[in-house]
């Protein structure tokens, strides 16, 4: 909910502030087409052209770069599923009184996994027991070589992977990159209230739609960077982990 508001607050302020610069960028062209009504614009179209355009390029690395990030942390849910399922199938390699304790211990880390995005439970201790337990059973007398050799690459596989979603989740574009979005969106505000004053009325339209639409994408930009915490989330494939919990009570 903070981080809700938060984001709300940068959109809500860069869509204040653009509106306050259009107009005040608006007065002060009008007072130098007053002064100066033929050179007045004079050599201002390449500058304009050069802010907007590294604007709309920042926006779309931007966007690019979070909705790529986005789709990939939906990815690494589903490909956990797959080894967390996968290495669960394959304690039926291990002897039948190996597998008990075991499984319900791969229970316990579904279950620690589906609520780490909320509050994080006991998911180190339910990983490290996994792991104590498949080696005491590797090391049994009798054990086969050829089943632990496959078991123990999938719980490897099955650990590192909350490894790897817990730096992704920390990937974004350094802060200045979006200072820079901000900064020139403001920037560009100035230059097109100073690029209005040709016309004698306002157009309300244009002084509220354009610092509207460039907020709206910047406030999606930000909560597609954070995809855990905004409206736009990646919990629907959270799903995938509650069928695969919802079978192994079903494999009792």
């Amino acid at each position: 909910m903070k981080y809700t508001l938060y984001a709300l607050l940068i959109a809500v302020s860069m869509f204040l502030g653009m509106v306050l610069l259009l107009e005040v960028g608006r007065r002060i062209g009008a007072r130098r087409l007053a002064k100066d009504p033929e050179g007045a614009r004079v050599g201002l179209g390449a500058l304009e052209a050069g802010v907007f355009g590294l604007l709309g390029l920042l926006i779309a690395f931007t966007f690019s770069g979070a909705a790529s990030r986005f789709d990939a942390r939906r990815q690494m849910v589903i490909q956990e599923t797959n080894n967390i399922g996968t290495a669960y199938l394959r304690l039926d390699l291990l002897p039948t009184e190996a597998q008990a304790p075991l499984r319900e211990y791969f229970r316990r880390y579904v279950d620690a996994r589906i609520a780490i995005y909320g509050k994080l439970p006991d998911i180190d201790a339910a990983k490290e027991e996994i792991w104590r337990q498949a080696l005491a059973a590797a090391r049994a007398p009798g054990a086969p070589t050829a089943a632990m050799a496959q078991l123990l690459p999938a719980i490897n596989a099955m650990i590192d992977i909350t490894t790897t979603q817990t730096w992704a989740t920390q990937m974004h574009p350094p802060a200045i990159i979006f200072v820079m979005l901000y900064a020139l969106a403001l920037a560009g505000s100035l230059l097109a209230g100073s690029a209005m004053a040709a016309s004698k009325s306002r157009s309300l339209l244009h002084m509220i739609g354009y610092p509207f639409v460039l907020a709206v994408a910047v406030y999606v930009i930000i909560d597609i960077e954070f995809p855990r915490l905004g409206f736009i989330r990646v919990d629907a494939f959270d799903q995938a982990l509650v069928e695969l919990r919802q079978s192994m009570n079903e494999a009792k």
